[in-house]
């Protein structure tokens, strides 16, 4: 696990060999957290290459950037290839030969042997930029989920590539403007959704796409995507659920791979005690961490020891005060490249710090959600569609009189929010429902926050134009299937991955994820719909599949996540700061938001008679995000 930079100038790129290199240099070091354990340069005519390393896998001899042993290419990677060893024995069959024990050669090795080609035979996540010194062009590619970022602009003649973004922005000949319509899509999404960036101009190459630059212009395609559901599959439940297990069996063993001490997330919900119950197949000893609160209304940390009790595992455990917490969140929204407002990257970092001390590498079980259905807004949507068969749900006066009766919680969850915003998303179109019901802002909301925001750039199908691709792309007639697929390829990639990368490797700490290994995905895609969602219970086949693996606590037990008091943080530790970055003078002065409107929220808030705490805590971290980057706004 690394971080990769470097550029391919054209020429009109003035600076000097000495300047080239010391610009580099500087990109990489930007992401010395990515790869304490050194740093490579390798510049030749237009292509500059950089690296900084964090050791994994041959750590005497895979320092990058990397030539082959005849020096026709060289590369910079950023990842794992699990399935190096049995690609290294076919091209060493084709006469290659190898200097090192790394998955960095096989690589080099497998692009010369197969050209693009390659990638369909690489099992892992990665991000890559290959200079082929015979033919001048560059080759990047991405994982199939996108687990690995890879960022990249062609400004002035110069394209430039990098795991962050905060490395781009070293190089002076390269502008970074934040589009008002961006900032609006940022506020419906919680995120900039892929390909854009929160700047104009620059770029998040796709997963399971390769980008080709060839005499100064790109060209991007995919090598992959994911599978449609087969509705006609014949095999008894019991022979898929062993299928299964097998596949996750064999995931787990691949990412053991490493020539550094691993361990495991564990939270004590299904996936990540699957994950954990695998690895100790494979293992002597499995090194477990986890964190709780000392709040025993967020603390979901007993189910942690629980399993880790069963498996008798070296269990590692933190807990935190959730007051605490949120006063770290301004520290850690600033180290981010790009806003994102999932509450939960603060335990996440936390959790990814106390792993460090003890491990390198980590396994977690992330994408068990997307794969088998495991999200409330899943069965939303099930009851979504029914309701809809109701003559009179278009109106929905009753529904609508009868949410607003529910109680008010500053808690966890809000039954009357958590109502009504069902009742809003649930009278959608299919391909909006879900993603207004992960949106902090509607459209509406909107328009009266942003200074002003032009109609066109607030109006659904802008805002939502690449939920609304991803939808109409994938081929299954199943509108549920349709509806994973958006998460996978949304949802998963630009916020929870997103989440996950860069709470880890802001402590240098690599994480695995088993549920997302390609043969593991495309047997679970191929799933019908209903082993995954039966009736309103979600992860259907993977629960009896895991029966007698995990303890029966988990195996009922509902999803949960990490527990985040975000109202509580609002009204109490991060009070006076939103007063401040929301507050008329700061608002007045910025010239983004209306400060009526916006002061209309807090005010409403902190006196407890509405829940503003998706709106206001999305546009709050933004606002730090800002304070802190001050990006031209345009």
């Amino acid at each position: 696990m690394c971080g990769i930079a470097g550029f391919v100038a054209g020429p009109d790129f003035a600076p000097g060999d000495g300047e080239r290199r010391r610009l580099l240099a500087a990109m990489a070091g930007t992401m010395a957290h990515r790869g304490p354990d050194g740093q490579g340069l390798w510049l030749e005519n237009e292509a500059a290459l950089g690296h900084r390393r964090l050791s994994i896998i041959d750590l005497a001899a895979g320092a990058q950037p990397m030539l082959d042993a005849d020096g026709r290419a060289a590369v910079t990677f950023n990842g794992e290839i699990y399935n190096f060893l049995e690609i290294r024995r076919e091209l060493e069959a084709k006469g290659f030969v190898f200097r090192t024990n790394s998955d960095t050669e096989v690589l080099l090795n497998g692009y010369l042997a197969w050209g693009e080609g390659c990638l369909d035979r690489f099992e892992g996540m990665f991000a890559f930029a290959l200079w082929d010194r015979k033919r001048r062009v560059l080759f990047a590619a991405r994982d199939r989920y996108g687990k690995k970022p890879l960022y990249y602009t062609l400004q002035n003649g110069v394209f430039a590539f990098a795991s962050e973004l905060t490395a781009l922005r070293v190089l002076p000949c390269l502008r970074f403007e934040t589009p008002r319509a961006m900032l609006a899509k940022f506020l419906a999404h919680e995120y900039a959704p892929a390909p854009e960036t929160i700047f104009r101009g620059v770029h998040k190459l796709e997963p399971a796409h390769c980008l080709i630059l060839e005499a100064g212009r790109i060209v991007t395609r995919p090598y992959w995507d994911l599978p449609v559901p087969d509705a006609s599959t014949r095999e008894s439940e019991a022979d898929l659920g062993r299928r299964l297990i097998e596949l996750l069996d064999a995931a787990t063993a691949r990412r053991l791979v490493s020539d550094v001490p691993l361990g495991v997330f564990l939270s004590g919900g299904l996936d990540s005690s699957a994950v954990a119950a695998l690895m100790a197949r494979h293992c002597s000893l499995v090194k477990t961490f986890s964190i709780g609160f000392e709040e025993a209304s967020y603390d979901e940390s007993k189910y942690a020891r629980l399993v880790a009790s069963g498996l008798g595992t070296e269990h590692h455990e933190r807990i935190l005060n959730a007051t605490r917490c949120g006063e770290l969140l301004p520290s850690i929204v600033e180290r981010f490249d790009e806003p994102m407002s999932d509450p939960s990257i603060v335990p996440t970092f936390l959790l990814s710090g106390a792993t460090r001390e003890k491990v390198t590498v980590a396994l977690g079980g992330d994408g068990g959600d997307e794969l088998f259905a495991g999200y409330e807004t899943f069965y939303a949507f099930k009851l979504a569609e029914w309701l809809s068969r109701l003559p009179s749900f278009a109106s929905g006066r009753l529904l609508d009189a009868v949410a607003a009766r529910l109680p008010m919680s500053a808690g966890y969850v809000n039954p009357r929010l958590a109502a009504q915003t069902f009742l809003a998303g649930a009278k959608l179109p299919r391909w909006l429902r879900v993603q207004r019901w992960l949106s902090a802002f509607s459209p509406e909301l909107l328009s009266g926050v942003l200074a002003g925001g032009e109609s066109r750039c607030l109006a659904q199908e802008t805002l939502y134009a690449r939920t609304r691709e991803l939808y109409e792309r994938y081929p299954s007639t199943d509108p549920l299937a349709k509806i994973f697929y958006v998460y996978a390829r949304q949802y998963m990639l630009d916020y929870i991955l997103v989440k996950v990368d860069r709470c880890s490797m802001l402590q240098s700490l690599e994480v695995r994820a088993p549920f997302l290994d390609r043969d593991v995905a495309e047997f679970v895609w191929r799933l019908p719909v209903s082993l995954k969602l039966r009736g309103f219970t979600g992860k259907y086949l993977l629960r009896r599949a895991l029966s007698g693996i995990v303890p029966p606590q988990v195996l009922s037990r509902p999803k949960r996540g990490f527990l985040i008091p975000v109202s509580q943080w609002l009204r109490g530790v991060l009070g006076p700061l939103m007063e401040e970055l929301l507050g008329e003078e700061h608002l007045r002065a910025q010239g983004l938001f209306n400060p009526a409107p916006v002061g209309r929220l807090v005010a409403e808030h902190l006196a407890g008679t509405a829940d503003h705490r998706r709106p206001l805590w999305t546009l709050l971290v933004l606002q730090i995000w800002l304070r802190k980057n001050d990006p031209s706004i345009i």
